[in-house]
């Protein structure tokens, strides 16, 4: 989740086009198309596999500290290490110790992996001295909630005790998930509808080639991503397939009305967040918010409150990929890859469009609920299922990346970034089921053998 690292001043939002200039800022020309690699692991102490907490010697805080060795630069809340800043993004924790890496806007797939592997062996690094393993799922595969820590951010606090009050699994969002999301440019308002709309509709197709979430408390849960399953009953209000992304007309005004609608979580000042959840921005806007009586919001209130917003796919100033299960690096890769190759190619973006365009909104809804159990198998409308799918759509990836031309030292395009997921569609098998194949053969129904084999 976001982290406050700039603290300085920021204007006073005057009138309703300042809440748009947030979108319309972020267009881009297509020589200026950036990729913004996302991907979160779990951290876990190799000895007994227990998830550190933040100040236990050898915990976060001293991960954070190490990895400031790097080059990294500390961000502190309350005098407090938690998130730090460089050249490669930012590194920051989810609520549960989770360790995140937001990768600086890269030009091509072959930095945004580089810029992987740099953080992976740093991360690697700090933690072979401290006693620490990362582990790429979509979900802790035996730690119920109980067994895990809660790092010291404010907003976190704020979002724990609401979320129980607005759906039945959004505390296990918080604490027990990891994911994989890559950000992405548009050039105008035409292209940043077009590449929402196909983003959403085959959002589903993500979620499955990248379905890797099968466990619960250290029991086959029945579905190959739970992960995606959770975000169905976590807070109606912020989340799902935003099926006016598809009516005409859609563009920013549209996505702007359903930010304010979105409830607020909280406003931060003076280096503190202070409650708000459950209130309303509008009524931020007109001075009226309770918790800040009179006062009127920032640009920097409006950006923090979208980033609240959890859509499958969410815009700020670029569109947020979001349907995917955590991983290891091989599919922290693959993941920006298939959806650079789909929208970055105005060739790729139309065939991809014409797969979808004539689904309906109940036929969305439906793929998107079905693929969390069945993930490949999920029927798709007009027929056949997802696997059969996922093969089209990696072929027009393919092709995007191609027309790109963006290649290595060797020579090579960035078309080879997709390999996991052609094994994932040639096998017929999501890595979910291959974690189920060991742990009801070889594992002996033991997941505990997920830490030897599927750490970074």
């Amino acid at each position: 989740m976001t982290t406050r690292t700039d603290l300085s001043a920021s204007p006073l939002i005057e009138s309703r086009d300042d809440l748009l200039s947030v979108f319309a800022g972020g267009e881009k020309p297509r020589e200026r198309w950036r990729i913004g690699t996302e991907h979160e692991k779990f951290v876990y102490r190799v000895t007994d596999h227990r998830a550190p907490s933040w100040d236990e010697p050898g915990g976060i805080r001293d991960l954070l500290t190490g990895l400031t060795e790097f080059g990294w630069k500390p961000v502190e809340e309350g005098g407090k290490i938690i998130a730090l800043t460089g050249p490669d993004g930012t590194i920051s924790l989810e609520p549960a110790g989770q360790l995140e890496l937001s990768g600086a806007p890269l030009t091509d797939l072959h930095q945004s992996c580089a810029e992987s592997g740099r953080h992976l062996q740093q991360v690697k690094a700090v933690g072979d001295r401290l006693g620490l393993g990362f582990l790429g799922l979509g979900m802790w595969p035996d730690k119920a909630r109980t067994d895990l820590p809660i790092m010291p951010k404010g907003r976190y606090d704020i979002m724990l005790r609401h979320m129980p009050r607005v759906g039945t699994l959004g505390l296990d969002m918080m604490l027990r998930t990891c994911t994989i999301q890559v950000n992405l440019d548009y050039c105008s308002e035409a292209d940043m509808v077009k590449k929402f709309r196909v983003g959403l509709a085959l959002q589903p197709v993500a979620t499955a080639l990248f379905a890797n979430s099968p466990f619960t408390e250290s029991k086959p849960n029945g579905y190959k991503s739970f992960r995606s399953h959770i975000w169905e009953d976590t807070d109606p209000a912020r989340t799902g397939m935003l099926p006016f992304v598809f009516d005409d007309g859609f563009g920013y005004e549209r996505y702007c009305d359903y930010a304010l609608d979105v409830p607020m979580y909280f406003v931060f000042r003076d280096g503190k967040y202070i409650d708000a959840a459950g209130l309303s921005f509008r009524d931020f806007l007109d001075g009226k918010l309770s918790v800040l009586p009179g006062e009127k919001p920032t640009l920097a209130d409006w950006t923090d409150h979208l980033s609240t917003a959890f859509p499958e796919v969410r815009l700020k100033s670029f569109l947020e990929m979001r349907g995917a299960d955590g991983g290891r690096w091989g599919r922290i890769c693959a993941l920006p890859a298939l959806w650079v190759g789909l929208l970055y190619s105005q060739a790729a973006l139309d065939a991809a469009w014409d797969r979808v365009k004539h689904w309906t909104i109940e036929e969305r809804e439906a793929l998107r609920h079905a693929v969390p159990k069945e993930a490949l198998d999920a029927a798709v409308p007009g027929g056949g299922n997802v696997r059969s799918l996922a093969a089209e759509v990696l072929e027009i990836a393919s092709a995007g990346l191609t027309e790109r031309a963006e290649l290595n030292a060797a020579g090579d395009n960035e078309g080879g970034f997709l390999d996991p997921l052609r094994d994932v569609v040639a096998s017929g098998k999501t890595f979910a089921d291959r974690l189920l194949d060991r742990y009801h053969g070889e594992w002996n129904g033991d997941v505990s053998h997920v830490y030897g084999e599927y750490s970074f």
